[in-house]
């Protein structure tokens, strides 16, 4: 079987990355991608993932959409930006409401990553209830005190939700 975390880390560690993050909201639920972490662990955030040099924040975040879920979108109001440190993993991630403008939902891939290595296990629209059974560890940060959809329209500014930073 392959290290799933290992692979993740030599990918994505031990360097700065900047991310953009996309909040699709309809019918009240959240589109929430379920990430295979390796050693039986899971970790569910909003799609997402890394900046390509030479494309705007907008720009990244339609790809990054169109190849995890399928979906095209429209990137409307930047939330927030949220500071994820957890070693070896660094990353600034900018968050943005989202429209669904065309396309069909279908779990992706991850170009980064081989066919052997592929993280995303599942996406589906979740509710806030759904969510909030979902436990702290396997969840993004922003999620852990949700209380409703419309929390997540509502925080502006700089989050680092707890990190474990490095003395």
């Amino acid at each position: 079987m392959p290290n799933i975390k290992k692979e993740i880390e030599e990918k994505f560690g031990s360097r700065l990355r900047t991310r953009v993050n996309g909040i699709l909201v309809e019918d009240n639920r959240i589109l929430m991608v379920k990430h295979y972490m390796g050693e039986g662990k899971y970790f569910w955030n909003v799609p997402g993932g890394g900046m390509k040099y030479g494309s705007s924040a907008p720009e990244n975040l339609k790809r990054e959409f169109q190849e995890e879920t399928g979906l095209n979108i429209s990137v409307d109001e930047y939330l927030f930006v949220h500071e994820f440190l957890q070693p070896p993993l660094h990353a600034i991630e900018l968050y943005f409401e989202v429209r669904k403008i065309g396309g069909k939902m279908a779990k992706g891939t991850d170009p980064e990553l081989d066919q052997q290595h592929q993280v995303i296990a599942d996406l589906c629209f979740l509710s806030v209830e759904e969510i909030q059974k979902i436990s702290n560890e396997e969840k993004h940060a922003m999620f852990w005190g949700i209380k409703s959809v419309n929390d997540v329209g509502i925080w502006k500014g700089y989050f680092n939700f707890g990190n474990k930073c490095i003395n």
